[in-house]
């Protein structure tokens, strides 16, 4: 999936990926779409809880190499 910016949380426990995301997201146009690649398993149920707290767009996630990549479209 195409993202317009990267975060790299690697290795980085709750909740510090979320708050990576809202501090890169802050700087985007609306409809623009992050990715976050995240290795904390709560980061599953983290991330799409912060979108919908913020209204934002969470657009999914790809695993690969024990990084799970999620997506999260800035909402307007």
């Amino acid at each position: 999936m195409h993202s317009d910016e990267d975060v790299d949380a690697v290795g980085l426990k709750c909740p510090l990926p979320v708050l990576r995301a809202r501090k890169r997201l802050v700087p985007l146009a609306p409809g623009a779409v992050l990715r976050l690649a995240a290795t904390d398993p709560a980061a599953v149920v983290d991330v799409p809880h912060f979108c919908a707290e913020a209204g934002h767009a969470y657009l999914g996630a790809e695993e690969g190499d024990g990084v799970t990549y999620h997506f999260i479209r800035k909402g307007g």
